[in-house]
């Protein structure tokens, strides 16, 4: 990998993004030379039949000479699937209490969500069911 230390190095700017059982990580680390680059680790939470739990972890190295594909190609692809999909999770419809919301249709023949669900529509939710 030339320049690169796959070892961790010091963490220069850290965000963290938390998402139900999945934890996202984004570091700024620095490489031998003295140059930055990014690390993405997903970490995902499961509970063993103890009662215990165990984390799995996933890490991505991101170089400067890549980010600005990583980011067009990514912003397409999540473009793509909301523009397919929309931003509901479909699999909150699986939950016992989840509730429909009315679609209404717009001036231009589109067909929008006449209301966020609201916030009892999210409580009890089973990540196990992900």
């Amino acid at each position: 990998m030339g320049d690169y230390d796959s070892r961790d190095n010091e963490e220069i700017f850290s965000k963290v993004l938390r998402a139900g059982r999945r934890t996202y990580f984004f570091d700024v680390r620095s490489t031998k030379a003295g140059d930055y680059y990014l690390t993405i680790t997903e970490s995902k939470k499961f509970t063993n039949d103890d009662g215990s739990f165990h984390f799995k972890k996933h890490k991505i190295y991101l170089y400067k000479e890549d980010f600005s594909g990583f980011t067009d190609i990514l912003n397409e692809m999540t473009s793509y699937i909301l523009q397919e999909k929309g931003e509901e999770v479909i699999s909150d419809r699986h939950q016992s209490n989840y509730q429909r919301t009315e679609a209404v249709e717009d001036n231009d023949g589109t067909t929008d969500e006449a209301d966020a669900p609201n916030a009892e529509s999210f409580t009890n939710v089973n990540f196990e069911d992900i």
